[in-house]
Order: C-alpha cells, then structure tokens, then sequence
C-alpha cells in the first residue's frame, strides 16, 4: 500500500485530497501537514476531510512528517512547492504537484531535482477529463492547421491567484506545438482599446474570475463560416483530487524523473 502525505491539507483541495486518498483502497493516508501558523494543526485530517477521526493529525511543515509518507501530494502555492520539492529530493520522496503558477524557472529547477532525487508527476491539471482534453486540442489544432484562429476562455471563482490558469496555458502549448508556433511569442493575454485586426499566428487567451465557479475551459477554432468549440466544465473539485490519488499510486517506485499525467493515464503516443 502506498502511503501519501498531504500538503495543505486544511486547504480545500487539500481536504479534498485527504478524502480521495483515505477512499482508495490502495493508498493510506499516513500524513498531512499545514504551515506552521495554520490554526488547523493538531486537528485530526480525517475529522478534517469528513470521513471521521482516523488518528493522523495535521502536523507543522513537511520535515515533520516526511519519514511517514512514500509520496507527497501538493496543490498549495509555487513558492511552497519548490521548498517542498527541495525536501522531498533530500529524502527521496516520490511528489505529484498539482500546483498552478509555476513560472519556467520553477520547472526547469523541478526537473533538474526530480533527475537525479525522486519521481515527480507534475500537471498543471489532474483531471482525466482536461487531459483528454489537452489531446484533443493538440489533434484539432493538427488538423485544421494555420486556416483557423485559435482563441481559449477560461472562468474560475474569484479567490484563484494565478492568471490565466495553468490550464488555459497548456492548452495554449499544446495547440501551438501542433501549429509549429512557441507561444511565448503568439499568447495574447489581454485586448483593449484600438487594437487592429487579429493577427495570424496568435492564440488568444483570456480570463474571467467570479464567483464560486470551479473550473472551465473552452478552446475555439473559429475558421471562415464555421466553428468548433471544445469544452470541459469541472463540476466539483473531486475529479482534480481523484486524478491526484490516481497519480499518486501510479508513481510511487518509478525511476527518478519527470512525468506527466499523460504518463499516468497512458495518453503519451495518443
């Protein structure tokens, strides 16, 4: 059985996290820690998550529990992700990372811990659904080629702090791989005012925060006359955390490296 440790646990997703994994078979929720001011420490992760007292109490940062888990599960914030990183690559500790807002420089210095130190899955999303929908943007975007604009709406409640999401942005690799661009030199992330016609090769991308909405996505290909729009709407939380603990069990004893949630689900050469 696989042992997991839970950052942020008091967090939503964290508490979602903590749920999926005590409800898999195959995993133990061995350990859940908090930041050290987190008014949640010394609760009981179970009583936390809903499914009752199960005697793991949420403990203060992860040097505190890190000999009890075989992989950590982290969704909290870039910064704490790369402390955690360098501590999980001290000690061996296979990671799935879920975290939004992780800038080039935090991934190059992940893949260059994960080399030589542990297992890393890392996905700017983990639900099944969005990766199958990175493939299918990548496939369209193939198929219809320079001859359709591409243009991606994302929503997400109001209390998210990164824009556009880490979702919206693979999408936009992934479609402009396909097309043979970087979007780095096409991403247009914000229209205003006078702005001229649309350029050719850009891929638009735009965000709308508000309310409690969990997460959507919309990719269109907008050609002459016609359309197509690509959609995945995230109902809940629970199809991310359920990704997570899918990823979780699948990583644990893989070589040391970096992975994707393509590696996970078996979606590499689709």
């Amino acid at each position: 059985m696989t042992r997991v440790i839970v950052a942020g646990a008091a967090g939503r997703m964290g508490q979602r996290i903590s749920y999926m994994v005590h409800t898999n078979p195959g995993l133990e929720l061995a350990a859940a820690f908090e930041h050290p001011d987190s008014p949640a420490l010394g609760r009981d992760v179970g009583e936390n998550c809903g499914v009752g007292a199960i005697g793991v109490a949420i403990s203060p940062g992860l040097e505190s529990v890190i000999d009890q888990g075989d992989v950590i599960i982290d969704f909290t914030f870039h910064e704490a992700t790369m402390e955690f990183a360098a501590i999980a690559a001290k000690h061996g500790r296979a990671m799935v990372i879920g975290t939004t807002g992780l800038t080039r420089k935090n991934l190059a210095e992940l893949r260059r811990l994960a080399q030589g130190n542990f297992p890393c899955v890392q996905a700017p999303n983990m639900a099944v659904g969005v990766n199958v929908l990175f493939k299918l943007v990548e496939k369209t975007a193939a198929i219809l080629g320079d001859a359709y604009d591409v243009e991606i709406v994302e929503a997400h409640h109001r209390m998210k702090k990164d824009a556009p999401s880490g979702t919206a942005l693979k999408l936009g690799e992934m479609a402009a791989g396909a097309l043979n661009r970087d979007l780095a030199q096409v991403g247009v992330y914000e229209r205003n005012g006078i702005i001229g016609e649309r350029t050719d090769n850009e891929i638009g991308i735009q965000t709308i925060r508000a309310g409690d909405i969990v997460g959507e996505h919309t990719v269109y290909f907008a050609g002459a006359g016609e359309r197509i729009e690509i959609t995945h709407r995230a109902h809940n939380r629970d199809n991310f955390a359920r990704g997570a603990t899918l990823a979780a069990g699948w990583v644990a004893g893989k070589p040391n490296g970096m992975y994707t949630m393509f590696d996970v689900l078996g979606l590499t050469d689709f």
